[in-house]
């Protein structure tokens, strides 16, 4: 096992370090949707397919297929991730899923030939929602849940319409293979942890048992704007002290609340945002996540109530508006027992635990069983250039999904 674990480490690292050099200039790895070095990214993979062994082919919105043909006509069994980046990333969110799946079909293919049924690993052209106003693009236009009129509108900061950049690369509606998919009977998403908690509880791998849902808002609180000399302090409307006591009530209930629910105030802005004005409206977004819907409800309605209660207290005018909403997606449980059980025989520390983090397993779980494996992020950092999992932790991850592969593709149909 050592000798296959380092052989799986030396072919990872060339394949991310080849798709790492597809990437705009400066820090980390920038490759978004339908740019040139999107382009060249998915033309590499294409590339590192076919040397493996692979037939690829595109479909029409970008997504690349790696397929290594069953001796049946059942559905078949998807591995994958995302080959866009956020603006200076790093090199292994959504790529190591990808290079993962070519060596571990690469693998399968070398040692015991065809397969009883499909197998394929998924190169989906775009995820994070980093250039246009639209995430999971790839994996929604295979499930149906996103469709080309959707996109009609849609403009980058630089005002270049999603057809027009995704024309420019040569992909549009019925330029290649329908996105849509049908025949798919299982996907599994190898991914790094993106978090701390694998690496914090020196666990191996973590599978994951739901993706969270997300409540995103909008909130504005309405006070009057003053002199911040001549306006005593009991006579103030000050909408930023009022936004900030809701801030601080949401992290105090959130903590209350406890694990696995998490609840973030990001942007904040106030008018008019003067060092000797006291602020007369200040607006700020919320995200709230948990894995449980029911539990996500309860906590964002007591938030609502508690938000409103406090800007009363103060004279102040208090609105909230949802503009993001998904629900908890779970995975697969048969799957999950199957990656459980393998990571018993091979002897692998796992964890199992939910995602806060969204991926394109959510989508693909409409359309069929899904699971998705963890491996150690070291120090909890993602989506910036010190993004790192060490070669051992990205193998045994490759391990533990080739096992399961071999699995569902090569032993299911003689049972």
């Amino acid at each position: 096992m050592q000798r296959l674990l380092v052989q799986f480490e030396q072919r990872l690292e060339e394949i991310l370090e080849r798709l790492a050099s597809c990437s705009a200039d400066g820090e980390g790895v920038t490759r978004l949707l339908y740019t040139p070095e999107w382009l060249s990214g998915q033309q590499t993979v294409k590339e590192i397919m076919e040397q493996a062994g692979l037939e690829a082919s595109f479909d029409e919105v970008g997504n690349l297929f790696g397929k290594l043909k069953g001796a049946t006509e059942r559905g078949s069994i998807m591995t994958g991730s995302h080959i866009d980046t956020v603006v200076n990333g790093g090199k292994y969110d959504g790529a190591y899923g990808i290079a993962a799946g070519i060596v571990a079909l690469g693998y399968l293919k070398d040692q015991y030939g065809m397969p009883l049924r499909a197998l394929e690993v998924v190169s989906l052209c775009e995820e994070e929602g980093s250039r246009f106003p639209m995430a999971y693009w790839g994996s929604g236009a295979i499930t149906g849940e996103r469709s080309f009129s959707q996109t009609a509108e849609l403009t980058d900061k630089e005002g270049i319409f999603f057809a027009k950049a995704m024309a420019d690369c040569g992909f549009g509606e019925g330029s290649g293979l329908t996105a849509k998919r049908r025949d798919i009977d299982a996907f599994i998403e190898l991914h790094i942890e993106q978090g701390i908690v694998l690496e914090s509880e020196r666990k191996q791998v973590g599978i994951v048992n739901a993706i969270v849902g997300q409540r995103r808002f909008q909130v504005e609180v309405a006070g009057e704007a003053s002199h911040a000399g001549t306006t005593p302090m009991n006579r103030r409307k000050d909408a930023l002290e009022g936004a900030a006591a809701i801030i601080s009530r949401l992290r105090h209930e959130a903590m209350v609340f406890g694990p696995p629910l998490v609840a973030t105030a990001g942007t904040i802005r106030i008018s008019p945002n003067a060092p000797n004005v006291v602020p007369g409206y200040a607006a700020f977004t919320v995200d709230i996540r948990h894995a449980d819907r029911t539990a996500l409800e309860s906590f964002c309605a007591g938030f609502h109530e508690a938000a409103s209660s406090l800007a009363g207290e103060r004279g102040l005018g208090y609105r909230c508006r949802e503009w993001f909403r998904e629900d908890p997606v779970p995975m697969d449980k048969e799957l999950g027992a199957k990656l459980r059980s393998i990571c018993e025989d091979l002897n692998i520390e796992v964890k199992e635990m939910s995602s806060g983090a969204g991926h394109d397993a959510q989508m693909l779980a409409r359309l069929c069983p899904s699971a998705m494996l963890f491996v150690p992020s070291r120090g909890g950092v993602s989506h910036a250039p010190q993004e790192y999992t060490s070669p051992r932790e990205l193998a045994i991850g490759v391990l533990a999904l080739t096992a399961l592969l071999y699995q569902l593709g090569y032993e299911e149909e003689r049972r």
